[in-house]
């Protein structure tokens, strides 16, 4: 079952639900340890804390968070724990005919795409836990978001081939690693997922076909964007293909970036009613010449990579490939329809203004 762990330095009985704030933690992440329980235990102040350590627990919790009415719910355990937990509220929220929370992030886990687009601090010895809940109590602000749907899985991103790789690559080069007490001082996240792509990713892409990938337009016309950011010839209808030859990555996100700031797709924030669609044949030589700008999302080569402005797209890939929702492997796929949620989720964004929500465009 999952454990819950009430505060008890303050009288929560006495605290409106929708003025409370329920803290859902992945129990089986490194960086949930019992040193951030006790710090969120002692800051929560009327505010519950939960600790999740499987799907199931999370439907469980999904259930809880709508029947005590919470009015915000924050993630601490990475991107893949923020997706399981939208994705289970939200579903039931549909099915009851309630409102969900605005949700939000704490910067704990790996990945933390999304703390990069809300300004979550970072989580060293709790400081960063106490900054950000001290701000959502007094003056933190929320926005809405759309976010993907996929599989039955609302998240930030979603991706075929290469990225689904180099996220399981990433994963595997950090734990070895944090074995060795030298390379834990020195090697970030960003150095980290070099390592994992240069030396392990894109040289097995090298001695293995390219997949072949078709991408068919299933909503409203889509557009592809040019180096500048800017529409390239005539909208895409429903029904025509956008894309049809090999590729290495074939992605889609409402955020631009993946985890530890890497800003994989740059047009991502263009408009509020389209998510980006980013399809790339780069190499390995042209990733690791470029590395900088690549991860900045500065570098532009309008024949290894494409990008587009999309709503509802179904992606076709021979042979099965890796793929990825939120940063957790999801296993082969050949096929799979990726769409734009309907209605935006409310989400805790410290950039926003004071006690403030950014209306929906």
């Amino acid at each position: 079952m999952t454990t819950s762990r009430p505060t008890n330095s303050f009288d929560t009985s006495l605290t409106p639900a929708s003025k409370r704030i329920a803290v859902v933690v992945n129990g089986n992440a490194k960086s949930v340890t019992e040193e951030i329980l006790s710090t969120l235990d002692e800051i929560l102040e009327g505010g519950d804390l939960f600790v999740s350590r499987s799907l199931e627990e999370g439907r469980e919790l999904a259930a809880t968070v709508l029947e005590r009415g919470y009015g915000t719910v924050l993630t601490g355990g990475g991107d893949g724990t923020f997706t399981a937990l939208v994705s289970d509220v939200v579903k039931l929220a549909r099915k009851s005919g309630k409102k969900p929370p605005r949700f939000g992030l704490l910067r704990l886990g790996t990945g933390n795409a999304l703390s990069w687009v809300v300004g979550a601090s970072a989580a060293a010895r709790g400081k960063g836990l106490a900054a950000d809940l001290q701000k959502l109590r007094t003056d933190a602000g929320s926005r809405p978001m759309r976010l993907v749907e996929v599989e039955d899985r609302i998240a930030p991103f979603c991706g075929f081939g290469i990225d689904a790789n180099v996220l399981a690559d990433f994963h595997k080069v950090r734990d070895v690693l944090r074995k060795i007490p030298v390379a834990r001082t020195w090697l970030t996240g960003v150095a980290s997922y070099a390592v994992a792509a240069t030396t392990m990713s894109l040289p097995a892409y090298l001695v293995k076909p390219i997949p072949y990938v078709r991408v068919i337009n299933e909503g409203s016309p889509a557009e592809h964007l040019g180096d500048n950011g800017r529409p390239v010839g005539a909208p895409i209808p429903k029904g025509e293909l956008i894309y049809e030859g090999k590729a290495r990555m074939v992605s889609a996100s409402t955020i631009p970036y993946y985890g530890f700031g890497f800003r994989v797709f740059p047009y991502a924030d263009e408009r509020p009613d389209r998510m980006a669609l980013r399809i790339t044949t780069i190499g390995s030589i042209e990733f690791v010449a470029n590395f900088p700008k690549v991860w900045r999302g500065d570098y532009r080569n309008a024949t290894t990579l494409f990008d587009y402005l999309v709503d509802k797209v179904r992606i076709e890939i021979e042979p099965a490939t890796p793929f990825q929702v939120g940063g957790d492997a999801m296993g082969d796929r050949t096929s799979v329809s990726v769409a734009l949620m309907e209605e935006p989720i409310q989400l805790v964004d410290f950039y926003a203004p004071p006690r403030g929500e950014r209306p929906a465009n």
